[in-house]
């Protein structure tokens, strides 16, 4: 097979358009590729009277593909390199491993020690993800929040009512492991060759209770309402865990524990610290969520081609570096989406963002975010941000009045220093509901300062995004974990053989697919480990 790259496609191109795109630069006829399949797409827009996508295909050609890709002397046409992940194998340990957590990290670790034969145990604080969809309901329409199960704790982690965006920074192999397990699942096929792939917080829940079911089928369990309250050890390594059950406490004897907790498991990294496990407080950033008519973001992104069926909603990501040294840049961003209760204690607000599949809402949002660090978070420890962010969530619940209402005010009155009374041409779609006022009531003064400064120099990136209707709601705190669990070259925890510190919550991962690799990778070290010990 080889892969060509770099092909020039209008928005409505054909399977034959493809071919004839790919026999071209391979300056070879048509009838030479025997077969033709879709690699990658992605929408280049720099020009807006010439939005296309620029795709790469993989080709089966007769004669000598090699001496073909030779000739051809472009970077562009380069031998293709399927990919085929392979296990770690390991007998059978002696204690059934434990993952405590089933959001992405927790999911594939267990998805992978499944894999494996090693029939794991799964704890997870929350409900089933069809039940959890009820409680996140109740929340969002009648302000009663479960500590236990909410938008951060439950099957499928927080990233189960977002976006389900699938773009990482990450470079690693196992991500095309991850996107075939969730397409295996019933993920759109899509997301194998979308240049910014998602999934949408509607198909979500289904994929999440497949891959739960396929967990099941290879002899490893999930255990729901089941939360963590003590890890119990012998000479520096884990001999078992102590768990909180329906059933009540539980000791569960197990010598390998990956702890997937989430960045919002504050009772956990409390225990820890208080275990004396080594950590330390980690930069992370705070804010507001930013909406706009999904038609004005089109417009700017796409000029004529705005609507187009081929396109869909538009998205962005923006990033400035202002002069008092703070970096303010866009992350989550949900076309086409809502803004979302995310808080997990009660007297606290949080906003989140989420999309559909279909992206097809009135308004897009993004989280629009001040880059802090421990000398900005008032306190000394490990959990110093912690306890900024719940000052922070803390200050919103009061300002909204309690029940959990979230300030919120128009871009032109928080640019001009003024509380907002009303709404104009956007309406804020956050829910359980928002208090009109001044966001910056909650929020850390230089934080409000950096936003005000940003707006306008964002606002020359992308024409509409510091419109006066813009809608800023307020606060966005749990943009990635506020603290490091740490771990060594073997991804354990220094002060504790047999414990592995996995995924966003332990500081390692920032989304779905980024928290998902670091899962498969704890797993594959794991088996590394004991078969080292074996030796």
């Amino acid at each position: 097979m080889i892969r060509v790259n770099g092909l020039r496609l209008e928005l409505g191109f054909t399977q034959e358009d493809l071919r004839s795109a790919a026999a071209r630069k391979l300056k070879l006829p048509e009838s030479a590729l025997t077969q033709v399949a879709l690699a990658k797409k992605s929408v280049d827009a720099r020009k807006k009277d010439r939005v296309h996508f620029v795709c790469a295909a993989e080709v089966q050609v007769d004669g000598d593909e090699a001496r073909l890709v030779s000739r051809a002397r472009s970077g562009d046409v380069l031998p293709a390199k399927p990919y085929r992940y392979q296990p770690p194998q390991f007998p059978p340990l002696c204690q059934r491993p434990v993952v405590v957590g089933f959001g992405p990290a927790g999911m594939f670790a267990g998805l992978i020690l499944a894999q494996c034969g090693q029939r794991p145990i799964i704890l997870e604080r929350g409900l089933p993800v069809e039940e959890r969809a009820k409680k996140v309901r109740e929340f969002w329409e009648h302000r009663r929040l479960d500590p236990e199960c909410n938008v951060q704790f439950g099957e499928g982690g927080a990233g189960a009512f977002s976006d389900g965006k699938l773009t990482t920074g990450t470079a690693d192999g196992r991500i095309r492991k991850v996107l075939e397990e969730l397409v295996s699942a019933g993920a759109p096929p899509e997301i194998l060759t979308d240049g910014k792939p998602h999934i949408g917080t509607d198909r979500l829940p289904s994929v999440v209770a497949k891959i739960r079911e396929q967990i099941i089928a290879l002899g490893g369990e999930v255990r729901f309402s089941t939360r963590l309250t003590g890890l119990r050890a012998a000479n520096g390594q884990v001999t078992g865990i102590q768990a909180e059950t329906p059933s009540g406490r539980e000791e569960i004897p197990c010598h390998q524990v990956i702890l997937a907790v989430g960045h919002s498991a504050r009772d956990v990294f409390q225990y820890l610290l208080d275990l004396g496990l080594p950590m330390a407080p980690k930069a992370f950033s705070v804010g507001v969520r930013i909406e706009q008519p999904a038609a004005v973001i089109d417009r700017a992104q796409y000029g004529a081609f705005a609507g187009h069926p081929a396109l869909g909603a538009a998205d962005y990501k923006l990033s400035c570096r202002l002069e008092n040294g703070r970096g303010v840049y866009t992350f989550c961003m949900c076309p086409g989406g809502t803004v979302t209760g995310a808080a997990s204690e009660p007297g606290g607000v949080v906003t989140n963002g989420m999309s559909p599949w279909a992206r097809d809402g009135v308004n897009s949002n993004a989280a629009l975010l001040v880059g802090v660090g421990p000398e900005d978070f008032g306190g000394e420890g490990p959990l110093a941000g912690v306890e900024f962010q719940r000052r922070i969530e803390g200050a919103a619940f009061s300002y909204g009045g309690g029940g959990f209402l979230a300030p919120a005010q128009r871009v032109a009155d928080f640019l001009a220093g003024r509380p907002s009374v009303g709404f104009g041409g956007v309406l804020p779609t956050y829910q359980p509901g928002v208090a009109p006022g001044d966001v910056s009531q909650c929020l850390p003064g230089f934080v409000s300062e950096s936003l005000r400064r940003a707006l306008p120099v964002l606002g020359r990136q992308l024409q509409g995004f510091d419109g006066g209707d813009g809608v800023l709601t307020a606060p966005e705190t749990r943009s990635s974990s506020p603290v490091r669990l740490l771990r060594d070259e073997t991804m354990q925890s220094p002060g504790l053989r047999g414990l592995y510190p996995c995924g966003e919550g332990a500081g390692y991962a920032g989304g779905i697919v980024s928290a998902a690799v670091d899962g498969i990778r704890v797993a594959e070290m794991l088996a590394m480990v004991k078969n080292s010990q074996k030796t």
